[in-house]
């Protein structure tokens, strides 16, 4: 029973980091910050199924290397849109 509880709250997890993902738009920051809640959401579901079937945990490192390198690029980009444009609005960030 508490195992299920687990695997509800990690799922409802996901679910926060989505919604706040599809409904802040506003800011690149706030977006890169759901961005890794979702990444965190994913990583406690991966570590749980992997200890359930008893596998190696090696797969984990490879993911955080993943997701270190994904909030590094996020965090690069963040930084040269301050630099270039003053601020992280959506808005003032013409893509054409």
């Amino acid at each position: 029973m508490m195992l299920s509880g687990m695997w509800i709250s990690m799922f409802m997890m996901y679910l926060i980091g989505n919604l706040i993902f599809v409904s802040k738009r506003k800011h690149l920051l706030i977006v890169l910050l759901s961005l890794e809640f979702i990444v965190l959401s994913i990583f406690f579901f991966l570590l749980m199924f992997l200890m359930y079937i008893e596998n190696n945990l090696y797969m984990l490192m490879v993911f955080l290397v993943f997701s270190v390198c994904e909030g590094a690029l996020g965090l690069s980009i963040l930084v040269s849109m301050i630099r270039t444009h003053g601020n992280d609005y959506f808005q003032s960030f013409n893509l054409l």
